[in-house]
């Protein structure tokens, strides 16, 4: 027998809502939160001492946690750094970036309300200063560079922060470094965790504030989002990632494994599959086992698809739906055939949804246009994708005639009479004597 037949399970209805509760507490954010406690405390001090002492709380994390000694003066990288790592750049990764750029900028263009709406009513305008966090792996990833500045950039936010630990060779990655200096980003700042989201909020001596952070990063990094929310906006509490594949035996199975690896290839990322198809099942769970063998971390991702991931065969379609509208996943794929759109047509809690066998996550990820910054912890039940809407901001337009204000002048003042503030109430008729 496979390990990875135990996590296939077939649900019958009198308990299937307790089973989805079980299943979905590994990934939600009330069962984070619970289980993080002491992450949140020490996030909290780390995030009070920046605000307290400035660069020199950030020269101490940094060599605490990365082990980096940087001085002030070191943080941020150089126009001219960037620039060489720009010119070195592999050309045909270049242009293949660029061509991801320009797809998302059109997307983020077509999306856009705030150069549509205007109005004598309403008024928006773009952030003025925005921070990005873009993690410090152990390889580049210039996708999420693309997919938080971009949206930014068509918003027409005048200034864009970059951070990111300095895990390559004590300074950052220089495919990021190329690329920023592509989209024209001039502050890139060699800082990470959750004292750089700090200093974003709070400004320190070198680091001007932002009003807004996003972007992926570790518990630490997240959990200090949360705490400076209200010093500043911030986009949603992302955790790791998950997949949920809705599918019946339209699906390929070979393909449906293959989606499920990259998701679980994160470690920590979660991979389920719903069904009411056994067959399929079955397939998948015996396509996982072949797959995950030939590739390149297979250890960590076998560990993951048994700590994390799921396949999980219920009686019907209305199950299905059930399953995924409980579940709010963060990326949700529906290879139902030619049914698919009708099926995801009733799921409500999605951050980004995959229609057809043809658009596995990857798309998403790297090409399509939608931001891959997206809500998980199963908060797609209120959180949005970051889009180039998240980087306005909106005023009410109030403008009234006298011929106007006297038409309203009695129930204007009658309503703030009984909440007893006959100041409001003066400030009106003072003029409509």
């Amino acid at each position: 027998m496979s390990n990875l037949e135990s996590i296939l399970v077939e649900w019958d209805k009198p308990d299937f809502y307790n089973k989805i509760e079980k299943l979905s507490n590994k990934h939600s954010m009330s069962g984070f939160l619970k289980n993080n406690k002491d992450t949140e405390l020490r996030v909290r001090e780390i995030v009070a001492k920046v605000g307290e002492y400035g660069d020199k709380a950030l020269v101490d994390f940094t060599a605490k946690f990365d082990s980096v000694n940087l001085l002030p003066s070191e943080f941020q990288v150089s126009i001219k750094e960037m620039e060489k790592a720009h010119r070195e750049m592999d050309k045909s990764l270049l242009a293949s970036l660029c061509k991801a750029i320009e797809n998302v900028r059109e997307y983020q263009s077509e999306i856009f309300v705030g150069s549509k709406n205007n109005s004598d009513r309403i008024r928006y305008r773009p952030l003025n200063r925005v921070g990005l966090c873009i993690p410090g792996a152990s390889a580049p990833l210039p996708s999420t560079v693309i997919m938080t500045a971009v949206p930014a950039i068509v918003a027409g936010v005048k200034e864009i922060v970059v951070i990111s630990p300095p895990r390559h060779e004590g300074s950052i990655n220089p495919v990021i470094l190329g690329l920023c200096f592509e989209l024209g980003i001039k502050e890139v700042y060699r800082i990470g965790g959750a004292q750089a989201v700090a200093a974003l909020a709070w400004g320190t001596e070198t680091i001007k504030k932002v009003d807004k952070i996003v972007g992926p990063g570790n518990d630490y990094v997240q959990l200090a989002k949360k705490e400076v929310f209200g010093l500043v906006d911030m986009d949603s509490f992302a955790g790791p990632s998950d997949v949920l594949i809705v599918a019946d035996d339209n699906a390929n199975p070979a393909w449906v494994a293959a989606d499920m690896l990259s998701q679980a290839e994160h470690n920590p990322g979660s991979a389920i599959l719903v069904t009411h198809s056994k067959s399929l099942a079955k397939a998948v769970c015996e396509e996982l086992d072949i797959q995950v063998a030939n590739l390149s971390r297979s250890k960590e991702t076998l560990e993951c698809l048994l700590k994390y991931s799921a396949i999980v065969c219920v009686e019907n379609v209305e199950d299905m739906l059930d399953f995924a509208n409980r579940f709010a996943a963060e990326h949700l794929e529906v290879q139902c055939g030619d049914k698919s759109h009708l099926v995801a047509d009733k799921i409500d809690n999605a951050g980004a949804i995959f229609i057809g066998n043809y658009t596995p996550v990857a798309t998403g990820d790297y090409w399509a246009g939608p931001s891959h910054t997206l809500p998980t912890r199963q908060t797609t039940k209120y959180f949005s994708p970051l889009s180039s809407n998240d980087f306005i901001k909106s005023s009410s337009i109030i403008e009234y005639s006298k011929e106007k204000l006297q038409m309203s002048s009695d129930d204007i003042t009658r309503i703030a009479m009984v909440e007893g503030l006959d100041a409001h109430a003066k400030s009106i008729s003072i003029r409509c004597k």
